[in-house]
């Protein structure tokens, strides 16, 4: 049998190197930016066309480079960090791998303009599809200019797995933004198709998050820092409220290295346990420092991977470090244990009267009678009810419903088309309840009503949205001030997919530039105290986390989406008439019973079933 196993040319060699580096244009603008912070450089600009297919351009003002170096650093392994294996376990730098220029020279076109500050002339190097082209005397600024022009021209197979423009750019962001907050003191420009679209400044690292994410995350974060004989872990987390249902701004950093670990990740969220809701995922952006010989970096071939030598005291650490600091700020229950109420000197004054305690009463208080206002006692009696002029809406005795049970099991059930409205009147008031600020109690014939607050109002807003954009004329209120907003570039990727859908609904918003957008308007009837920025992310969010589902019917899921992010929330205290508007508005829908999303609204318990109870 003939030899089977060869030795692959350098060209296929470079090639395969390459491309298990450089995946996609942002893995290459990873590569060129690391390099440029271990040239010491602290201003950036990255300047990108066509999504990075076209041109990718990174121009540092760092130290620059010899023209001996210019030439070497295009060559396979060719580094100037390592000299021998065990530096491999102390490494404190981020452009240590020696064939990232190499590898990306063998898929591109590649231009390298550079000067050191003692040199007068700089140099200016080609090399293509792993070749070197040409080594010439240049005039430059100091520092280096790399440009990397059609990326894959050589591996068509490669380059027609990119994906669209949209999503090769946002990638690009996603590279720039791990790196940029990893260092604050660094600034960056970032140029897309020749528009300046992020300008970054030097800053503290909770500005810099602000500048990246949106000036409302000056409110939403948390320190967190913790030093111990392990690690030293300092950063943000995000406060509990502010939790979203899709993993978005989730950064872990070992030595200014951003690395993903799902390991980490549960750390920081079983310190949120009991905090958000299931299915929630907080932010954070933490920063461990480390002794480098406690880790391994070189376990992933980008680096994002590293393997700690204590995975499990790292991990308690972590969590410990982030429960501390929500207690800290009175975010979760924590113990004081440097204060014992017990120990408190609460001795009385000497020479001072003892004075036995004493009970008010009011012998006017009549809990039953409701015809006129009662005087407040000190022992706090609640006066009778108010607003007499309410109405309800009862159901028929033949009306066939669900008798207690949980909301969401599924019953099918439908009113009948006979419903009435009459006023109820029980000495003459009107009877609305809440209980738990989250439940609307009222009496109806069969017995007790029972209505979830949330989920009615979902209802009414849904279908109020449905009959707006139907008709194409929905009332706006205008805000006495326009609020504006940015997003980041994903998120306002999708705001603009959907903004007709939302305008029809009610809303002005104006697109202005960097990702901002101004809200000029709300649909009438909501309150200018709405959080439209929490509404607007919270859309935002349920797009992006249900993408597939939502271009099927795109305009339905968008009104869905948005009744549930604007509807009242469970655990907000109504007044009887906010109670019987929503009662009201609910019967005055085709589907009362149900949420858009298939869940229960309301529940009927019946005369007979409170009889059972008592016996």
């Amino acid at each position: 049998m003939s030899d089977v196993i060869k030795l692959l040319p350098d060209a296929v060699a470079n090639q395969i190197a390459a491309g298990e580096v450089i995946q996609r244009p942002a893995s290459a603008v990873k590569e060129l930016l690391e390099n440029a912070i271990d040239a010491g450089a602290d201003s950036i600009r990255l300047i990108i066309k066509d999504a990075g297919k076209t041109l990718i351009q990174v121009v540092d003002n760092g130290v620059g480079m010899t023209e001996t170096d210019a030439s070497l650093c295009f060559e396979r392994h060719a580094t100037s960090k390592i000299q021998q294996a065990s530096d491999l376990f102390s490494i404190r730098t981020m452009g240590f791998r020696g064939e990232a220029l190499a590898s990306v020279a063998a898929i591109a076109r590649v231009e390298l303009k550079t000067r050191t500050v003692d040199e007068q002339i700089g140099t200016e190097v080609i090399a293509e599809a792993a070749k070197l082209q040409s080594r010439n005397p240049c005039n430059c600024p100091k520092g280096t200019s790399i440009s990397v022009k059609n990326l894959f021209f050589n591996t068509p197979a490669r380059r027609n797995f990119l994906k669209s423009d949209n999503v090769e750019k946002r990638h690009i962001l996603h590279e720039l933004q791990r790196i940029a907050i990893a260092r604050p003191d660094i600034s960056f420009h970032y140029y897309q198709n020749n528009q300046l679209t992020h300008q970054l400044n030097k800053s503290k690292l909770k500005q810099r998050i602000a500048n990246l994410f949106g000036s409302n995350y000056n409110q939403r974060l948390v320190p967190v820092d913790e030093n111990t004989q392990i690690v030293k872990i300092s950063g943000f987390v995000g406060k509990p409220e502010y939790a979203k249902k899709v993993r978005g701004e989730q950064f872990f950093y070992v030595n200014q290295r951003y690395i993903r670990s799902p390991y980490l990740n549960h750390a920081v969220e079983s310190a949120f346990k009991e905090l958000i809701p299931e299915g929630a995922h907080p932010s954070f952006f933490l920063f461990l420092e480390t002794a480098p010989e406690q880790i391994d970096v070189n376990v992933h071939p980008t680096k994002t991977e590293i393997k700690f030598q204590d995975d499990n005291y790292i991990y308690q650490i972590i969590k410990a470090a982030v429960k501390r600091s929500l207690g800290s700020y009175n975010l979760s229950p924590s113990i004081d244990f440097e204060q014992e109420s017990a120990f408190d000197d609460d001795r009385p004054v000497k020479d001072r009267p003892i004075k036995p305690p004493s009970i008010t009463i009011n012998p006017d208080y009549n809990p039953f009678e409701t015809g006129r206002s009662h005087k407040h006692s000190t022992s706090g009696e609640l006066p009778g009810r108010i607003s007499p002029k309410q109405w309800e809406k009862l159901y028929p005795a033949d009306v066939d419903l669900p008798v207690s049970g949980d909301a969401d099991d599924g019953k099918q059930f439908v009113i009948s088309p006979d419903w009435e409205s009459r006023e109820a009147e029980e000495n003459g008031q009107k009877k609305f309840f809440q209980l738990h600020a989250r439940y609307i109690l009222t009496p109806v014939k069969s017995g007790i009503m029972i209505i979830d607050q949330q989920r009615a109002h979902e209802r009414i807003l849904f279908e109020k949205f449905n009959r707006n954009v139907a008709s194409g004329k929905a009332a706006s209120q205008q805000l006495l001030f326009s609020d504006q907003i940015r997003l980041t570039e994903n998120e306002a990727e999708i705001l603009k997919e959907i903004i007709e859908v939302v305008q029809d609904c009610g809303f002005s918003i104006r697109i202005l530039e960097n990702n901002e957008f101004e809200i000029n308007a709300i649909p009438a009837g909501l309150s200018e105290d709405l959080a439209l920025e929490d509404v607007l992310e919270g859309l935002i969010e349920n797009v992006h986390k249900n993408r597939e589902e939502f271009r099927k019917d795109m305009q339905n899921n968008v009104l869905r989406a948005m009744a549930k992010r604007m509807a009242v929330r469970h655990g907000k205290a109504l007044t009887e008439e906010e109670m019987s508007s929503i009662v009201n508005n609910l019967f005055a829908c085709e589907i009362p019973q149900f949420t858009p999303s298939g869940k229960i609204v309301l529940q009927i318990i019946s005369h007979l079933e409170l009889s059972e109870r008592f016996k």
